[in-house]
């Protein structure tokens, strides 16, 4: 019989389920690998409990914990494991105990055989679908020596494979040799692994190692253990997440801005804003947010950097009142804090954000933060790749905020280089000009059509949040920040809140 002559059995996570293509194959042993506090035990108890929702009778052995141990785990997730039979090792030794009428046995001591015997015996009478054994360590301290462990290991699959059962081993990988023996034996391996931060807590992962007759998703996967269980985040694989999409235009509803953009952001595209603290980054984007939320559509934020009530504080007094989209449930704002949420966590709120029917515009604020929550370079730019990719197959408006080190001149650094991976690239800079702080707006790259090569002037302030001035055609060196007039027509924007922007004041 094959492995596919079967329904897989759920696990009841559903990130996990994604990632096995519905479950593990039934009637198979599998072996569930992982460091003390990697989530073994709550995915075992998982496994039996979606077996219970399905009609399916469970076993949980324990061989390390009692009875009233797992029950306190099953009560901290609210569960209950009613019509779940449990066996402990306590009862083996104990029965033993009364039949070689000692009682001074510790667990190391009881005869391998004995303990085999009752405990076959017990499964034969149960008659499981499913079964979870914890753990293989207690195993291989009664057996002494790696080569009867792993003879006791075989006729522990001979013995299933003639049952119509799953069985999943746990194992906490204490043991010194190598144990890709022990994965050899079984036919699947899933490892969970579990790493202290720096700063924050713990963050957890797993991989399916091995599967015989499935192709699971591969690579490392984030998963968390909260009150409900674990929670799996797929690896993101933009190639599973094409749609197709009408091409078109998002407008900023500022003409100035539009016309630096050559008429706007294209839809599906990434649009990267980079540049110093306090530039204007993010109002820019809120911009172009609103503008999506006045045509109906629906925008998703995430804050990494900002307070909600901050930012929400500060769109007001720009004219960018955003309360009333937020009423509406046009536009969600989700306060993201790296040293809680893990990067896989993030990409899958993300990618639940844009699977919205309506949404267009989702804004990313900042990439500093999202680095924060992944240090490692190479990683995130790959994930931000996938991450990209899979927002513009469904035809999303993606910004992505990136704070400069620095405030003037052309030393100006970013903490990581992904402007390769963006479509359009606008930069915002500080300039000095007749005894003033002023800012500058550039875009320098549009991979989907022409733009203007100039620099314009801009503030922010109502009505509209942006005011975008003409081409600063009459100065030089206006991105090292210190700019030298070259004569001819000056064209600084107006302090005259009635005059147009982008009027020429003659120099």
């Amino acid at each position: 019989m094959s492995l596919g002559d079967h329904q897989p059995a759920a696990t009841g996570i559903a990130g996990l389920d994604d990632i096995l293509r519905g479950g593990f194959p039934t009637n198979h042993v599998y072996l569930i690998q992982g460091d003390p506090g990697s989530g073994k035990t709550t995915l075992g108890l998982q496994f039996l409990l979606e077996g219970r929702r399905r009609g399916e009778s469970g076993m949980y052995i324990s061989l390390s914990e009692t009875g009233a141990e797992l029950e306190a785990v099953a009560r901290s997730h609210g569960w209950t494991l009613d019509e779940i039979t449990m066996f402990e090792m306590q009862s083996i030794e104990q029965q033993f105990s009364r039949d070689s009428e000692n009682t001074l046995f510790e667990p190391s001591e009881v005869e391998l055989r004995e303990v085999m015997q009752r405990l076959l015996a017990e499964i034969e009478q149960v008659k499981a679908a499913r079964i979870v054994f914890d753990s293989l360590s207690e195993l291989r301290l009664l057996a002494h020596n790696p080569l009867r462990y792993r003879r006791q290991i075989l006729l522990l699959k001979q013995y299933f494979a003639g049952r119509q059962c799953t069985v999943l081993f746990l194992d906490d990988r204490t043991a010194p040799e190598d144990d890709r023996q022990l994965q050899s034996i079984v036919h699947g391996v899933v490892q969970l692994e579990q790493t202290a931060s720096s700063y924050g807590k713990e963050r957890r992962r797993l991989r399916v190692v091995k599967m015989r007759g499935l192709e699971p998703r591969g690579g490392y996967h984030e998963l968390s253990i909260v009150a409900g269980g674990l929670r799996v985040f797929p690896r993101l694989v933009a190639a599973e997440r094409s749609h197709r999409f009408e091409h078109a235009v998002l407008p900023s509803g500022v003409p100035e801005l539009d016309a630096l953009l050559g008429g706007g952001v294209d839809r599906g595209t990434a649009t990267l804003v980079i540049g110093p603290a306090g530039s204007g980054k993010s109002s820019l984007a809120l911009r172009y947010a609103l503008s999506a939320v006045e045509r109906g559509e629906h925008v998703a934020l995430f804050a990494f950097d900002e307070r909600i009530q901050t930012l929400l504080l500060r769109a007001r007094g720009l004219g960018l009142g955003l309360e009333g989209a937020i009423e509406a449930g046009r536009l969600s704002l989700k306060q993201v804090d790296p040293a809680e949420m893990g990067p896989g966590e993030f990409v899958a709120s993300v990618d639940r954000a844009a699977g919205e029917e309506r949404t267009r515009v989702i804004v990313i604020d900042s990439l500093n933060g999202y680095l924060n929550a992944m240090p490692e370079e190479r990683a995130l730019a790959l994930q931000l790749h996938e991450l990209l990719s899979a927002l513009g197959q469904r035809g999303i408006s993606t910004f992505l905020i990136m704070a400069q080190h620095g405030i003037l001149g052309p030393a100006m650094t970013t903490p990581i280089d992904v402007s390769y991976l963006a479509d359009t690239v606008v930069m915002l800079r500080y300039f000095e000009a007749e005894g003033a702080v002023r800012k500058a707006i550039s875009v320098v790259k549009k991979r989907s059509g022409v733009h203007e090569e100039t620099i314009r002037e801009y503030r922010m302030g109502p009505p509209r949040g942006i005011s975008v001035g003409d081409p600063l055609t009459g100065f030089r060196g206006i991105l090292t920040g210190v700019p030298s007039y070259t004569g001819g027509t000056r064209t600084l924007m107006s302090d005259d809140p009635t005059r147009k922007p982008g009027t020429d004041l003659e120099g």
